[in-house]
C-alpha cells in the first residue's frame, strides 16, 4: 500500500518537480498539491482519503506554513506534518515545530535522504537524521515535567526575549544587564530544561507553558 503525500508550496516549478520526484520513490504517491495553505485546506476538505504525510513550505502567500500547520493540526491531527524550507534559522524552526510539525527539512535535501526521511516519518513519526530533528523529537515526545522546576522572573524574561531574533548581547542591553549575567541565565536554563541549544531552550519553554511565541 502506497504512503500518500501532500505538498503545499507556492513555487510551482519546485512543487511539480518535488511531486514528480516523490512519485519515483517506492511505496510513495503524491495525492494532493497546493500553492498555499488556504488552497491546501480547501483541497483536504474535499478529499475522502487524506494524505499520510504533508510537506508544508514555511513561506507562502495567502496562508503561510505556520498558520497552515496550526489549522491542519486542529482539523486533521492524524496527518503527520513536515516543515519544508530554505531557511534554517532558530525562530523559523521553533515556530514550525510549535505549530505541530514533527520534522523540519531543508529544500536542498538530497533525494535519497528525502526518501529515507519520509519513510521514517511515516513509520515512527519523526526524522532522526540530524541534531535539530533529534532535539525536536525529544522535546515533542517528552511528557514528564519535573515539579521541582523553578524559573526566576529574570530567567523567564530572558527566555521570552530568546524567542525573538535579538542576539544575546542585544538581550543583555534590553534587560540592562551585563552579558555575563545573560550567559548565566542561558546556562542555568540549559541545565534546568535539559537542553543544549537556543532552539531547544525556547521549544522546551513553550512546551512547559513558561512562555508563548
Amino acid at each position: 500500500m502506497n504512503i500518500s503525500i501532500g505538498i503545499a508550496d507556492d513555487q510551482q516549478l519546485f512543487l511539480k518537480s518535488l511531486s514528480v520526484l516523490i512519485d519515483t520513490f517506492d511505496d510513495f504517491e503524491v495525492i494532493v498539491e497546493a500553492l498555499n495553505g488556504e488552497d491546501l485546506l480547501q483541497k483536504l476538505a474535499a478529499m475522502k482519503t487524506k494524505p499520510d504525510v504533508l510537506l508544508i513550505d514555511v513561506s507562502m502567500p495567502v496562508m503561510d506554513g505556520i498558520k497552515t500547520a496550526e489549522h491542519v493540526s486542529k482539523k486533521y491531527p492524524f496527518i503527520k506534518m513536515v516543515a519544508l524550507s530554505s531557511k534554517d534559522d532558530d525562530m523559523t524552526i521553533i515556530s514550525m515545530i510549535a505549530a505541530s510539525c514533527c520534522s523540519y527539512l531543508l529544500k536542498d535535501i538530497h533525494p535519497n535522504e528525502l526518501e529515507r526521511a519520509l519513510l521514517e516519518i511515516h513509520e515512527v513519526g519523526y526524522y532522526n537524521a540530524d541534531e535539530c530533528n533529534r532535539n525536536c523529537r525529544r522535546l515533542l515526545k517528552q511528557s514528564i515535567v519535573s515539579p521541582a522546576l523553578v524559573i526566576t522572573d529574570k530567567e523567564k524574561q530572558f527566555l521570552q526575549l530568546a524567542c525573538t531574533d535579538l542576539t544575546y548581547k542585544a538581550i543583555a542591553n534590553k534587560m540592562f544587564l551585563a552579558e555575563r549575567t545573560i550567559d548565566g541565565y542561558r546556562e542555568s536554563l540549559f541545565q534546568k530544561l535539559n537542553v543544549q541549544s537556543r532552539v531547544g531552550m525556547v521549544m522546551e519553554g513553550v512546551r512547559r507553558n513558561l512562555i508563548s511565541l
